[in-house]
């Protein structure tokens, strides 16, 4: 995985595990790799995967079993996609209207673009 210094890692690795829930690599009720694993599969701190762990834990996308692991919550792809969506919102769309408007570009070419070029890709992420 390759972090960009524009968000904390910990960050990042809680996208990789939204994009694996939404992506139904891992279901409701699923065990997921455990801290220690991640660490090593992303080369980082393990104290970075953790963080990542408490921050899916408390927005309910992931749990803890006691002395069993870390699962996802059976509403994991819910709140995923939703911590997903308000980013995108907050972080991404922001940046992508300045860009719009200093190219000239109105909603309706963007949507042509998506419908000839994107429209129906990805369709089984639900």
């Amino acid at each position: 995985m390759e972090f960009r210094d524009t968000r904390p890692i910990y960050m990042q690795i809680a996208d990789y595990f939204c994009e694996n829930i939404l992506l139904k690599n891992w279901t409701g009720d699923e065990k997921i790799p455990s801290v220690r694993e991640i660490a090593v599969m992303l080369e980082v701190n393990p104290n970075t995967a953790m963080r990542a762990f408490n921050y899916m834990q408390e927005n309910d996308i992931i749990y803890n079993k006691r002395g069993i692991g870390y699962f996802v919550s059976k509403e994991g792809a819910r709140k995923a996609r939703e911590l997903k969506k308000k980013a995108f919102i907050n972080e991404e769309l922001p940046v992508f209207f300045k860009t719009m408007e200093l190219l000239g570009l109105t909603c309706r070419e963007m949507e042509k673009i998506y419908l000839e070029n994107y429209n129906g890709k990805g369709k089984d992420i639900n």
